[in-house]
């Protein structure tokens, strides 16, 4: 349960001061790089110095791409559709043909199959998984089949934030569009019943470099600035269409915790820094890896966690209980939404989407979404309610007791973080993650691959940072510098395939992507070349996460010796 200050804190959360900056933000359509997204900008930015934040804008170089105009023709009749984010845009007839139905587009749909040249008929929204396989496949372009009336924006890029000279060759090459349900399913019907019908897809998409802003905002501990470790708040300014939900009620939710917090400062252990992304929508999370990248060495030093919001206070959001964190801010986000909910948190693994563009470094995060709906269709991306990416998305799809009830959850962890002596990261749940992950491995390898030295190594991380619960510092400044270094060791490892320099793509990747090369060993069959090639690779990997826990365990040593 919270303490008396934190209660004092989160009782403290404004609805009317959180709506009342909504409805500034909701006046503005924020296209990444676009002049109306710096004018919404200003405003968050004045009120955050009125709040008593340090700020700055800071302008770089983005490769955003803004959809434009879309067409589909079936049998010369037009039907109603939108292009995507990093579609192609197609030639000036548009691209025509009959198009081959491939169920979900999964990599089951694709395997063993002839597509190139064609036009793909695929279920549900585009996603950068299924534009990967549409274009490793050679195929010319993808038509999606929305799971309801709505059809939803999307950004399709698998390369996480702008792509270098290393990750271009992996944008999107096919030209993309979707179309509502109905529609979609008359073509998916036609095609069954052994019809043959042309569809003609036309796109115009914006795609390029542009200048696109980051507002910064800061606050320092108690202490004073300097090198002090802070914690990172972030969520994304630009929206599709006015974005209200999406993501101006977390922008007020942000605003809201960094107005309570600076109101604290005496009691704060460390400082905060607040970042408003751009990029987010239109760019695959190019601000916020821009950041990671150029601010790479100050946040290996002083970043203690990234808390991240998106779309909070949604009409009809009342579930809580899945909410994501990493397994060392676990136990934080349990204890709040059970303080401010009637439910049992299950939780769920932090993937690859909001914004968490620090992983790579080592930094532990949390959240994204927060709350959402009760219920959601199979084919749908997520629970954020049924107008998100659409021009429905505005101020009355946000319930202000939703928003409060959301805005108390986030601010109990981000004021636990910043108001602890100690900062709250539990290692020993990241410990007991890995042992989760390595007890199937152990007894499939059992007497081909030595793996049980990680077992115990694991095992001694585990029981060496369960130790440390409770008790008091000798030494605060010691002590959370290791928990942080136990963090950069552990983090990559369990959310990377090890590379603390590159960013992950924005596709689903395995728990614990170190060890894969050791499961991939693990279904091979005894004796053979397949099973001695996948050892080379496993005994790399073993020794990768076998580092990686010598440097956790060592950072846990200096803990402990810097606690009483």
């Amino acid at each position: 349960m919270p303490d008396g200050t934190t209660t004092s804190f989160t009782d403290a959360v404004s609805g009317p001061e959180m709506m009342a900056n909504l409805r500034q933000i909701a006046r503005w359509v924020k296209s990444s790089g676009a002049a109306e997204e710096r004018e919404a900008l200003a405003f968050i930015d004045q009120r955050m110095r009125d709040y008593g934040f340090r700020t700055e804008v800071i302008l770089h170089d983005a490769f955003i791409s803004l959809p434009g105009k879309a067409s589909v023709l079936v049998d010369g009749k037009a039907v109603k559709a939108i292009t995507q984010s990093f579609s192609q845009s197609s030639p000036p007839g548009g691209v025509s043909g009959v198009p081959v139905y491939i169920g979900h587009g999964t990599e089951e749909d694709f395997a063993g199959r002839d597509l190139a040249g064609k036009i793909l008929l695929m279920e549900g929204m585009a996603t950068p998984a299924t534009a990967k396989r549409a274009t490793e496949a050679g195929a010319i372009a993808h038509l999606h089949i929305s799971h309801h009336e709505h059809i939803h924006e999307m950004c399709i890029s698998p390369v996480w934030g702008s792509p270098g000279n290393s990750t271009k060759d992996g944008m999107p090459r096919t030209v993309v569009c979707s179309v509502d349900n109905a529609d979609g399913g008359a073509i998916r019907d036609a095609l069954a019943a052994g019809g043959s019908p042309v569809v003609t897809l036309h796109a115009e998409v914006d795609t390029g470099w542009r200048k696109t802003p980051i507002l910064v905002a800061e606050i320092d501990g108690a202490a004073g600035g300097g090198d002090e470790p802070f914690v990172l708040l972030s969520g994304h300014h630009d929206t599709w269409y006015y974005g209200v939900m999406d993501n101006g009620s977390a922008n007020a939710g942000m605003m809201e915790v960094a107005r309570l917090c600076a109101e604290r400062r005496d009691r704060m252990q460390r400082g905060l820094r607040v970042c408003f992304w751009s990029g987010h929508s239109h760019g695959r999370y190019s601000g916020s890896a821009w950041y990671a990248d150029a601010y790479w060495d100050e946040l290996d030093r002083r970043c203690v966690a990234h808390v991240n919001v998106d779309s909070l206070g949604g009409a009809g959001a009342t579930v809580l209980a899945n909410t994501a964190a990493m397994a060392e801010l676990w136990q934080l986000a349990a204890s709040a939404v059970q303080a401010h909910t009637n439910q049992t948190y299950k939780g769920k693994r932090k993937n690859r989407s909001s914004d968490d563009s620090f992983v790579q470094i080592g930094i532990p995060s949390m959240f994204g979404s927060i709350s959402e709906q009760p219920a959601k269709h199979a084919q749908a991306r997520n629970a954020l309610g049924w107008w998100w990416h659409t021009p429905h998305d505005t101020i009355d799809k946000v319930d202000e007791a939703n928003l409060v009830r959301d805005t108390r959850v986030l601010g109990q962890v981000v004021w636990n973080l910043l108001a602890s002596e100690v900062v709250p990261l539990d290692h020993a749940a990241t410990a007991a993650s890995l042992l989760a992950e390595l007890a199937p491995l152990e007894t499939k390898l059992a007497g081909r691959f030595p793996i049980e030295p990680l077992v115990a190594s694991a095992t001694a991380l585990r029981d060496a940072a369960a130790a440390l619960a409770g008790r008091p510092a000798k030494d605060a400044a010691a002590a959370n510098a290791a928990l942080m270094r136990a963090s950069r060791a552990l983090v990559p490892a369990d959310y990377t395939a090890g590379d603390r320099f590159l960013h992950p793509h924005a596709l689903p990747v395995p728990n614990w992507p170190t060890l894969q090369p050791i499961r991939d060993l693990a279904a091979t069959t005894p004796g053979t070349d397949e099973e001695r090639y996948a050892a080379v690779d496993a005994l790399r990997a073993r020794n990768r996460v076998a580092f990686a826990l010598r440097e956790a365990r060592a950072a846990i040593a200096d803990a402990a010796a810097a606690l009483g």
